[in-house]
């Protein structure tokens, strides 16, 4: 078996099957929203950001962020890997870019909800993540 971490064909070929639209977070987070009766744009395209949901005539932006790709887990990637890995460095990268995609959307009017994926996917917490989601979108009615 080749290794992912220096066979870059292996590890393209892992990478392509890693969704960026639809993952099991957002479809779960999309059919409870819709089953309470809430309206709203999937993966709106006209902003920074791209937020997966989004409610446009009302500035209101929700992402859905990975745990892993978005940096909630990235001082065990640092623990596992050294500060100056690639992954850390591409974390880095993303949250960076996270925060000013955020900043220009506040800039320009919007407010933003950010959950992590863990908290939809684990039943334990789903209920109440979603709550949240849903009272934001509600927040503006």
């Amino acid at each position: 078996m080749p290794n992912l971490l220096t066979d870059p064909a292996a590890r393209s070929a892992l990478m392509s099957k890693i969704r960026s639209k639809n993952t099991k977070p957002e479809v779960i987070v999309f059919l409870e929203l819709k089953r309470r009766g809430l309206t709203f744009q999937r993966h709106y395209d006209r902003v920074p950001g791209k937020p997966d949901l989004a409610k446009p005539r009302k500035k209101l932006a929700v992402f859905i962020d990975g745990d892993f790709w978005h940096g909630r887990e990235i001082n065990r990637v640092i623990a596992k890997h050294g500060r100056e890995s690639s992954w850390v460095i591409k974390l880095e990268r993303t949250m960076t870019r996270d925060s000013e995609q955020e900043r220009e959307l506040v800039q320009s009017g919007w407010s933003v909800l950010r959950v992590w994926e863990s908290e939809v996917t684990k039943v334990s917490t789903r209920s109440k993540a979603i709550d949240r989601i849903e009272m934001f979108l509600r927040s503006k009615d």
